[in-house]
C-alpha cells in the first residue's frame, strides 16, 4: 500500500487501499471513544469550575481540533497517554487568540465553540476547511444574535467564517431555533446558555420551531450537561429550559463511552461475515442514539445480542428490506445503505436530509459510489432507495474526504469482488486505525489478507 503526505497539514494519508473479497468476519473490537461525547465533554470541562479527568477520550482529528482551540483560548488541557486520560482545568473565561481558530471540518467543534465564545468579550474569528464554509450555520447565528451576540459573516451569508464580537447582555428570557437542519445548533445553544448573564436572575427557554432531527444527539448534550451540574428541563418535545442560576461544575471524572456510530461497521461485518463480532464500549446502557442501529439490524433479521456495555452480531435470517425511518440514527444509517445491498428486497432510507450538510453531500456521494458496485439506487432530497445486488463489480470508491464514506464502503468487500478505497486516511477524523482493526476481524492473517 503506497503512502504519501497530503491533505491537512501533518496528516498522513494513504493514497489508496484495496480490500480483497471477504467471506468471513469474527472477533472482538474495543471501540474508540465517542466523538459526540468527547468534544462535548472537552468543552464542558473547560467551562466548568474545577478540574475534570476524562477517561478514554477519542484521539482523532476532530478532538485534536477541539484540543488545539481550547489551548489557544488559554484552557489548561493535559494528556496522559499511558493512563488514557485527559485532564482539563476549567472555569476561566475563554480568551480570544490573536489568530483565527481553525476548526477543520469538525461540526462538533465549530457549532458549540461558536455559541460558547459568543457569550463573552468577543474578538474571535472561527474558520475551517472549504467544506466547512459550505455547511450552514445561519440558524444558530440567528438564535445567538437574538440573545445579544455580535456575529458577522466574513464570507457568504449564513456560512463560516465568522467574526464574533462582545455580547450585548440584554435581558433575554427565551430564544427560538430551528431543528430540521442540524441538531448541533440546539446542542450548541444549550451548552452556551449557562454562560449568559441573564441566567443569573431568570431561566432561559429555547423553543424549537421545526421538527427536531437527530434528537438522541441532543439527549447526549443534556445528559452531559447534567453530569456537569446543569439540569435542562424538557416539559415537551419542542421546549428546553435552563434554570436560573445554573452553573457548570466539574464531576471530577468522566468515562467516555465507545463510539456507537463506529460500532455500526463492525456489527454489520458480523452479520455479513457470519460472526460473531463483538464490540465493547457501548451497549444497552449507552447514552448514544446510534446503538439503535443494532435494533434495526435485529428487526431486519440479524442475530444481535446486547449487554450493558457490549453488543454482539451474527448472521441470522436473510436480511429483509423495507422502508426505514432514520431520523434518530443519521450517521449509522449510512451503514444501512451498505447492508441493503445484501437484503432480500429493496430498502428505502427516509429522513436523511441532514446527510446533505455533512462532511460531504452524503446522499449524492452514496448514490454515486453504490452505482459503481453495480447497484440500482434512487435518491431524493431526504431519502435513498437501494436495490439488492446479486453480483458486485470490482470498483474504486471515492471518499470525498469523508470518514464515513471510507468506513462504509469497506463492507462492500463482502460482496465477492475487490473494492479499492481512495484516500482511506480520511478515517483519521474519527477512527485513525479503522482499517487495521477491520483487518483484524476478517481473517487470521489480518492485513496481509485484506490489504493489497
Amino acid at each position: 500500500m503506497d503512502r504519501e503526505l497530503r491533505g491537512a497539514p501533518g496528516k498522513a494519508v494513504s493514497d489508496a487501499l484495496t480490500l480483497a473479497p471477504i467471506a468471513n468476519a469474527a472477533g472482538t473490537i474495543r471501540l474508540p471513544g465517542s466523538k459526540s461525547i468527547s468534544n462535548r465533554a472537552l468543552l464542558l470541562a473547560a467551562l466548568a469550575d474545577g478540574t475534570t479527568v476524562l477517561h478514554d477520550l477519542l484521539d482523532a482529528d476532530d478532538t485534536r481540533v477541539m484540543f488545539a482551540a481550547l489551548r489557544a483560548m488559554g484552557v489548561d488541557v493535559a494528556e496522559d497517554a499511558t493512563a488514557r486520560t485527559v485532564t482539563v482545568r476549567g472555569g476561566r473565561a475563554l480568551r480570544a487568540p490573536q489568530e483565527p481558530l481553525f476548526l477543520g471540518n469538525a461540526g462538533t467543534a465549530f457549532r458549540p465553540l461558536t455559541a460558547a465564545v459568543a457569550m463573552g468579550e468577543g474578538g474571535f474569528v472561527l474558520d475551517g476547511v472549504a467544506r466547512m464554509r459550505e455547511r450552514p450555520i445561519g440558524d444558530l447565528v440567528d438564535a445567538l444574535r437574538a440573545l445579544g451576540a455580535s456575529i458577522d459573516y466574513r464570507g457568504a451569508e449564513g456560512y463560516p467564517p465568522l467574526a464574533i464580537g462582545a455580547l450585548d447582555a440584554r435581558d433575554a428570557a427565551r430564544v427560538a431555533v430551528r431543528g430540521d437542519v442540524s441538531s448541533q445548533f440546539l446542542s450548541a445553544l444549550l451548552m452556551a446558555l449557562p454562560l449568559h448573564p441573564a441566567l443569573a436572575s431568570r431561566a432561559l427557554r429555547v423553543d424549537v420551531t421545526t421538527p427536531l432531527i437527530s434528537r438522541p444527539y441532543v439527549e447526549i448534550t443534556t445528559r452531559l450537561m447534567a453530569r456537569f451540574g446543569v439540569d435542562v428541563a424538557t416539559p415537551d418535545a419542542a421546549t428546553f429550559i435552563v434554570p436560573a442560576g445554573a452553573r457548570y461544575r466539574s464531576p471530577g471524572r468522566l468515562d467516555v463511552e465507545g463510539d456507537a456510530s463506529s460500532a455500526s461497521y463492525f456489527l454489520a461485518a458480523g452479520v455479513l461475515g457470519g460472526g460473531p463480532v463483538r464490540v465493547e464500549g457501548t451497549g444497552r446502557a449507552s447514552i448514544q442514539g446510534d446503538v439503535a442501529f443494532a435494533d434495526v439490524l435485529a428487526r431486519l433479521g440479524a442475530d444481535i445480542r446486547f449487554e450493558p456495555h457490549a453488543i454482539e452480531a451474527r448472521r441470522g435470517r436473510p436480511l429483509a428490506g423495507g422502508t426505514l425511518d432514520c431520523t434518530a440514527i443519521p450517521d449509522a444509517a449510512m451503514t444501512l445503505a451498505m447492508t441493503a445491498l445484501f437484503a432480500t428486497a429493496s430498502t428505502t432510507l427516509t429522513a436523511i436530509g441532514s446527510w446533505r450538510v455533512k462532511e460531504t453531500d452524503r446522499i449524492d456521494a452514496m448514490a454515486t459510489e453504490l452505482a459503481k458496485l453495480g447497484a440500482t439506487v434512487r435518491a431524493g432530497d431526504d431519502w435513498l432507495a437501494v436495490e439488492p445486488l446479486a453480483r458486485f463489480r470490482a470498483a474504486t470508491i471515492e471518499t470525498y474526504d469523508d470518514h464515513r464514506m471510507a468506513m462504509c464502503f469497506s463492507l462492500a468487500a463482502f460482496g465477492g469482488a475487490a473494492v479499492t478505497i481512495n484516500d482511506p486516511g480520511c478515517v483519521a477524523k474519527t477512527f485513525p486505525d479503522y482499517f487495521t482493526r477491520f483487518a483484524g476481524i476478517v481473517g487470521s492473517d489480518g492485513a496481509e489478507r485484506v490489504v493489497r
